[in-house]
């Protein structure tokens, strides 16, 4: 196998894991082949999901704006506790919503990550006066 096919195929292998994580979340196909399309155009969010495909953890290695992965889920899990009196939104909480919810961001995150940072830093979902 050429190192090409070799890429190839571990691209398929993280695209097929983003599907799959879709439909465990709830999520459409469609809108999992629109996040797979981000996370291919950035390097740094493939090795993000490359190593939690084989590890289950995060790398936090790369970084917009000072932000990992860890620093998103986060303030995803901080800001969604503004929802814990609606019983249809209490699956934010589930693993892969979260994860794909993470990389969604980040792939926002890179065109305009001063609009994500001010809102990591005032949205927390807490009442901070």
């Amino acid at each position: 196998m050429t190192q090409k096919e070799q890429l190839e195929k571990a691209l398929d292998t993280l695209r097929q894991y983003i599907l799959l994580l879709a439909e465990q979340a709830g999520e459409s196909k469609e809108h999992a082949e629109l996040l797979w399309e981000g996370i291919r155009k950035s390097e740094g969010l493939l090795q993000e999901l490359a190593y939690y495909h084989d590890y289950g953890e995060l790398l936090c290695k790369y970084q917009i704006g000072g932000y990992t992965l860890a620093d998103v889920l986060v303030w995803q899990v901080d800001h969604f506790k503004l929802y814990m009196d609606r019983p249809d939104d209490m699956n934010r909480y589930r693993q892969p919503r979260l994860i794909l919810s993470a990389f969604d961001t980040m792939v926002r995150m890179e065109t305009a990550p001063e609009q994500f940072r001010d809102k990591m830093h005032y949205e927390t979902g807490q009442d901070i006066l």
